[in-house]
């Protein structure tokens, strides 16, 4: 679920975790006027994050699981890494390629790597795999789990971008027809002489190499310094 949210608005979702059954009374724990505070809690009963009864009020389930990745202590909303698959597909009739995409969208426009998508809630990452490489190329394949990678994007002036867990899925026998274009970039079935000439990179050949032909599964945490994003 992706709200913005007011900070009175968070103090009231922390006290409801802790007192179900909850006035009005109980749950103003901000110095602020009770019509002020009145409109923060209809907004939350708007956004489907608390429920009112019988002049009682309730974390719904979308709340309980909102308010539960808070950081209850510094009344802020926790950040957590991000989920998402890495998808590489090969093509090796008639020489080696390796389907690449060049990003057309923010962060890191104008970059080159693999396929990229985030992990929904309640997806398996192979269905996630399957899903945003149909959407993204218009092909299918033949799926292999190859390993994770744990990206921490940090920029060159200190700045910690980006925090990022990758299940890293290599695709073959590849069928349907591509698609050149479309929203997010272009998809490009490229030879490793040509990829390893390009400059702004989402992870070198020989790092891709390094899950994709790998016999067994890999784990790597890898930290990124990057000058732009």
């Amino acid at each position: 679920m992706d709200i913005k949210i007011h900070e009175f608005q968070i103090s009231i979702l922390r006290e409801l975790l802790f007192k179900p059954q909850a006035r009005f009374r109980d749950l103003k724990k901000v110095d602020i006027t009770n019509d002020h505070f009145t409109f923060h809690l209809k907004q939350l009963v708007r956004e489907g994050l608390v429920i009112k009864e019988n002049g009682k009020y309730n974390l719904s389930d979308e709340g309980k699981e909102f308010a539960n990745r808070m950081d209850t202590d510094a009344l802020k909303l926790e950040r957590q890494a991000k989920l998402g698959v890495a998808i590489h597909a090969i093509r090796t009739k008639n020489n080696k390629r390796d389907l690449i995409h060049h990003r057309l969208k923010e962060p890191f426009y104008g970059w080159y790597g693999s396929h990229s998508g985030k992990i929904r809630w309640g997806e398996k990452p192979l269905e996630c795999a399957e899903r945003e490489f149909l959407e993204e190329t218009g092909l299918t394949g033949k799926f292999t789990l190859k390993g994770i990678v744990h990206y921490h994007h940090i920029h060159a002036d200190g700045r910690f971008l980006e925090d990022k867990y990758f299940w890293v899925f290599r695709v073959g026998d590849t069928k349907g027809k591509l698609k050149v274009k479309v929203l997010e970039g272009e998809n490009i079935w490229m030879t490793e002489e040509k990829f390893r000439k390009l400059k702004n990179v989402l992870a070198t050949y020989d790092e891709m190499e390094e899950v994709t032909t790998s016999k067994n599964l890999v784990y790597i945490d890898r930290t990124r310094i990057v000058d732009s994003y």
